[in-house]
Order: C-alpha cells, then structure tokens, then sequence
C-alpha cells in the first residue's frame, strides 16, 4: 500500500482536498488559511459552515503577535498544540495557569471552575494579548466579564471552546457582546486542537 510520509507533502495535500470545500465562501486568502488550519486540525469539512471570523480579527491578531505580545490559554492541551518557537522568534510566550496549585485552592475555595481563576489570575496581563480558549466555556465568559468590568482589552481572543454545557452560549455571548475582534466556531464543536490549529495560522502567516 502507497502512502505519503513526507510531512509537508501530507500538508500540502490535505489543503488541496480541504480547498473544494471553501471555493464558494468568498473568503480572503488569510481567511482560508484559517478556516483550512481549522478543517484540517478536525478533519472535519462541515466546520466550514460554523466558523466566524470577525471583519477585524486577523489583522488584529498579525498585528500583536508583530508587536510580540503573549498568548494566554485556558488549558494545556491548547499550550501544547501551540508553535511555541514560533511565538518567541517574534518575542511572545504562552501562559497557562490550569496547573497552578494556587489557583486550583482559590477554585476550590470559591466553588467555581480552575480556569475562571485562572483568567482572573492573568488579570491586566490580558490587555493587548491573544487569548486562546479550547475547552472550557466559563473561562470565555469571565474574559468577557472582565471586559465588561474593567478596560482589559485583549487584542484577539480565539474563543473555540467544546461541549454541552454552556460552550454554543459562550460563543453566542463572544459574538453579541465583545468588544475586541475575535474567531468562533459557532455551536457545541470546538476544542484545544482547534484553538492551538487558529493561533498558528496566525503565526504562520506573520513572518519577520
């Protein structure tokens, strides 16, 4: 049995079966870098119907990764899947606090999720950055609480998270109320890997 091994030879033409799909959509070329990252990272072309891109999001997000800025995430799957050499050629570092022992007391403490901390944690470090959301939808939420709050103002936030319980109303929450550019996938889908997949279309498409 023949089978491709080459790596960017696997890409290339993963891209070349997604592009059928997105020929009808009328997108900008960086708009089918990102809705080819996303199709690609699910295997799933039906994501084409569900993806919103704000008029403003990709220059938003290539213009901070420009000025270096950092990426904040809500787990570590997201962390993980993200180019992070890339990121620091251009000066940026990817945060996650999910971990942190300290957050996850203040959770416990407070009967609320570990990513809701988390986000709370990071706090003014938010402003000017790229937020990275895959999995959980009550760290959405609590961005947008804290823009509603406060002047934190991220530069882009990436808001993808996954499931049954409250992820299709966070995005619709994003979608109507946020006062920053961001990217969605509308409804239950989403998740880390589609995260991580938008925020290195970005970084691949900024090159110094």
């Amino acid at each position: 049995m023949h089978y491709i091994t080459e790596p960017m030879a696997i890409e290339e033409r993963s891209m070349e079966i997604i592009a059928p799909y997105l020929a009808e959509l009328n997108l900008t070329p960086e708009e089918v870098k990102v809705f080819s990252r996303i199709i690609h990272a699910a295997g799933d072309p039906e994501y084409s119907k569900i993806i919103e891109i704000h008029k403003d999001a990709i220059r938003a997000g290539c213009a901070a990764l420009e000025s270096g800025c950092d990426i904040f995430c809500d787990v570590e799957m997201v962390r993980t899947g993200i180019n992070k050499r890339r990121l620091a050629d251009n000066g940026g570092t990817v945060h996650c606090l999910i971990g942190d022992e300290k957050v996850a007391s203040t959770a416990k403490e407070l009967g609320i999720t570990r990513s809701m901390v988390a986000m709370r944690t990071f706090g003014e470090r938010l402003h000017g950055s790229i937020v990275a959301i895959g999995n959980a939808p009550t760290a959405l939420f609590e961005v947008l609480n804290l823009m509603k709050e406060t002047t934190i103002r991220p530069a882009l936030i990436i808001g993808v998270p996954v499931g049954f319980v409250g992820a299709s109303e966070s995005k619709d929450f994003l979608a109507e109320t946020s006062p920053v550019p961001y990217i969605t996938v509308r409804g239950n889908k989403g998740g880390s890997p589609i995260a991580a997949a938008v925020t290195n279309a970005l970084l691949y498409m900024h090159r110094r």
